[in-house]
C-alpha cells in the first residue's frame, strides 16, 4: 500500500447538503427552511434555549427555579483537618485553630474547624476544635490524647 492509494473507509465521508441550488436539487425554493417565520429569515436570529415561542417560559412560571435556589442563612461551613495531619506537632502539645493556621493547615483561624478521621495519629495530643467526627475522636483518645470541643 502506498500513500496515494489511501482512501477513507466507505460511508465515513458524506457530501454536505447544498441547499438553494434550484428545484431539480430537491432543496430549492425555500432551501429546507419552510415558508415564513423567524427561522426562515436570514441573519443571526438565535433564540435562547429556554425560549418557548413567546409564552411565559417554564423557568419563570416555577417559583425559585432560577439557578442557585436560595441560601441558608444559618449554614455553618467548617474547615476540615484530618487526624493524619496532626502528626507534625510534638507529643503532648495543645492544638488550637490558631496553631493549625500557623502550621498552614487552615486558611482562617476565626472560622469553625472540624477534625476528620482520615489517617492515623501516633502521639498523645490535646486537640481543641469546634467539631470532631466519631472516628477522629476515637483515634485521638486511643493514642492517649484528648478531644476538646470549643463552643462556637
Amino acid at each position: 500500500m502506498k500513500l496515494h492509494e489511501l482512501k477513507p473507509a466507505p460511508g465515513s465521508k458524506k457530501a454536505r447538503k447544498r441547499v438553494g441550488r434550484g428545484l431539480g436539487s430537491g432543496h430549492g425554493t425555500y432551501a429546507g427552511r419552510g415558508r415564513k417565520g423567524q427561522k426562515s429569515r436570514s441573519g443571526d436570529r438565535k433564540m435562547p434555549p429556554y425560549f418557548e415561542g413567546g409564552r411565559t417560559p417554564l423557568v419563570r412560571r416555577l417559583p425559585k427555579a432560577r439557578g442557585e435556589g436560595f441560601t441558608l442563612v444559618e449554614k455553618v461551613i467548617y474547615q476540615p483537618v484530618n487526624v493524619g495531619q496532626l502528626n507534625r506537632f510534638p507529643p503532648h502539645s495543645e492544638i488550637t485553630p490558631l496553631t493549625l493556621a500557623q502550621a498552614g493547615l487552615l486558611r482562617d483561624p476565626e472560622e469553625p474547624v472540624v477534625i476528620l478521621g482520615d489517617g492515623e495519629v501516633d502521639r498523645p495530643l490535646v486537640v481543641k476544635a469546634h467539631r470532631f467526627s466519631a472516628s477522629a475522636r476515637a483515634k485521638i483518645e486511643a493514642a492517649g490524647g484528648q478531644a476538646v470541643v470549643i463552643p462556637r
